[in-house]
């Protein structure tokens, strides 16, 4: 659920991005699209780590 969550953000900013830019090369909108999605991926990776350690926390307050 989360992923999707993650997936519409992503594609709300681009959209806002191209109707904000609308100037924008298409080099810019490829290196905007590219820049949020190294963003949302390390997103993602601290979203899992943080999860992981909730995880074993909850299995040692058992």
């Amino acid at each position: 659920m989360i992923k999707i969550i993650n997936w519409i953000i992503w594609l709300v900013l681009v959209i806002l991005w191209n109707y904000r830019f609308p100037q924008a090369t298409p080099f810019q909108d490829v290196l905007v699209a590219v820049f949020l999605s190294i963003l949302f991926i390390i997103i993602q990776l601290l979203q899992s780590r943080y999860l992981k350690k909730s995880n074993a926390r909850s299995k040692f307050n058992q």
